[in-house]
């Protein structure tokens, strides 16, 4: 699948198969997050890889979505928000490598959800991510059980202008 291909056909899956995913594409999926671009290359992120099957079940608790517990693993992103020069981009930061993580799994035949509606304490609590960090989100990983259609986009002349803004 094209680097294209993969940005254009990705959906966000919150059905998926019951297996596991093999540990050398999941090793694609991180490098694909380590190698994301950061300001003055500090990587002020880090990452919280979960398939153990009882702490996704406790994520139901702390999460709206119910169908986490499902998925074979998932990815819980964190920002350093009080690095020293970058502490304001941290959070970019983190959400730029989980971006390139969604699309390395897309073109890898792995299929994702971001779930950004948690509650940010209780997932810190569960897996003991320390205060210094900032809960960014949670992506979920598996084979797709499902294909979900196309979502309808704006066109887009409605998204992009070009050297000045215009409504």
């Amino acid at each position: 699948m094209s680097f294209l291909d993969a940005i254009y056909s990705r959906r966000s899956i919150r059905k998926y198969e019951n297996k596991d995913i093999p540990q050398e594409i999941l090793q694609q999926i991180l490098e694909a997050g380590r190698c994301a671009p950061s300001a003055v290359n500090r990587q002020p992120f880090r990452f919280v890889v979960v398939n153990d099957r009882e702490i996704m079940k406790d994520f139901c608790d702390n999460l709206i979505a119910r169908f986490v517990k499902y998925a074979p693993a998932a990815i819980a992103g964190c920002a350093d928000i009080k690095s020293l020069l970058t502490g304001n981009w941290a959070v970019v930061d983190t959400t730029i490598a989980m971006q390139n993580m969604v699309i390395a799994a897309s073109a890898l035949g792995i299929g994702s959800c971001w779930i950004g509606a948690c509650n940010d304490e209780k997932v810190k609590k569960a897996l003991k991510i320390p205060d210094k960090w900032k809960f960014v989100a949670l992506i979920t990983l598996g084979y797709p059980a499902e294909q979900p259609k196309p979502k309808k986009k704006k066109p887009i002349e409605d998204l992009f202008n070009f050297n000045s803004f215009q409504s």
